[in-house]
């Protein structure tokens, strides 16, 4: 873990993506602290299933399942966060500049800034992921990975790949790391382009669906109906939203980019440069692995990250905070 956080109004809160999932997540956290379990117990009862069962007890490829992964992530972060405000204090918001996550983890940063219930969040992420998986047959879509080009060299190979297909940049994650999504085919030829033009790695991700691209319309119109039937509130502190790496309070606004964002590139690097400028030089990656704080770092070597995600480092947070209090 790097140095923990002295929390001021230059702390940001970040929420990870699908990917940083991994069997026995949350477990520790529900078994040591109440309002952990709560968490799980409320996400539990939203979806009427044993998530967090399949969360500590796996088998992997069905946590790994879309519609699984994703509501469960969520649960981790918010698992996390409760524990944080019962034990160390935290007001997010009193302490927190702004809240961000990558994906799926802006439903975790709504519900972190109180735009968003658990259960709201869980049951929005549960269909999210279905749609999402279902919006394209398996086998017909793909998405690869493209290390050592910059984002507009990546677009223009994403361009040239496509053809008659589809091929589009879903996550412009950091400098050097932009993800490609579309059709099987041309994701394919992207990873052939990309190698040409000097690209240090292209690879496919073992990923179940094309995410943030335009094969993703049909998972669009199935959240724009769902978000219709749910409550957002404004955040108690502003979003930094995937689609517009900018911050958003309007409910309205929200819902909207949450909509765009099934279809849209995940402007991470633009979104950390965001904070950044407004001053932020601190990131609490909330939730399940260290996947921001790596990106962070590439993004920004100024800013410090810390991630907080099990019991011990809940213990080092309470022990950061205890050494710099709030300023």
């Amino acid at each position: 873990m790097s140095d923990g956080p002295r929390l001021t109004s230059q702390t940001a809160f970040i929420f990870p993506g699908q990917g940083s999932q991994a069997v026995g997540m949350g477990k520790a956290l529900a078994e040591n602290f109440p309002a952990a379990k709560a968490v799980f117990d409320a996400v539990d009862e939203a979806l009427a299933a044993p998530l967090s069962r399949i969360m500590w007890e796996g088998p992997a490829e069905t946590l790994t399942l879309t519609a699984n992964a994703q509501p469960a992530l969520m649960a981790v972060s918010l698992a996390a966060l409760r524990v944080l405000e019962a034990e160390a204090g935290l007001g997010l918001a009193r302490e927190a500049a702004f809240v961000a996550g990558h994906s799926l983890g802006e439903y975790s940063a709504l519900a972190a800034a109180g735009a968003l219930t658990v259960s709201d969040a869980a049951r929005l992420l549960r269909i999210r992921g279905l749609a999402m998986q279902e919006a394209v047959p398996v086998g017909e879509g793909a998405m690869a990975a493209l290390l050592g080009l910059d984002y507009d060299q990546a677009v223009a190979v994403a361009a040239e790949a496509a053809g008659d297909d589809v091929c589009e940049a879903a996550n412009d994650n950091a400098p050097g790391q932009v993800v490609v999504s579309g059709s099987k085919a041309a994701v394919e030829r992207a990873i052939v382009i990309a190698k040409a033009k000097g690209a240090l790695k292209a690879v496919l991700l073992p990923v179940s669906a094309p995410f943030h691209c335009r094969l993703m319309a049909p998972a669009a119109r199935a959240m724009e109906v769902a978000l219709a039937g749910a409550t957002v509130k404004a955040p108690c502190v502003p979003l930094v939203s995937n689609v517009r790496a900018a911050a958003v309070t309007d409910p309205a606004d929200i819902v909207r980019l949450l909509v765009e964002q099934v279809t849209g590139t995940v402007r991470w690097r633009e979104s950390v440069a965001y904070m950044a400028g407004a001053g932020v030089n601190r990131m609490v990656e909330v939730g399940a692995g260290k996947v921001l704080c790596g990106l962070v770092k590439r993004v920004d070597k100024a800013i410090t990250s810390t991630n907080v995600g099990t019991p011990e480092d809940v213990a080092a947070f309470i022990a950061a905070r205890n050494a710099a209090p709030v300023a």
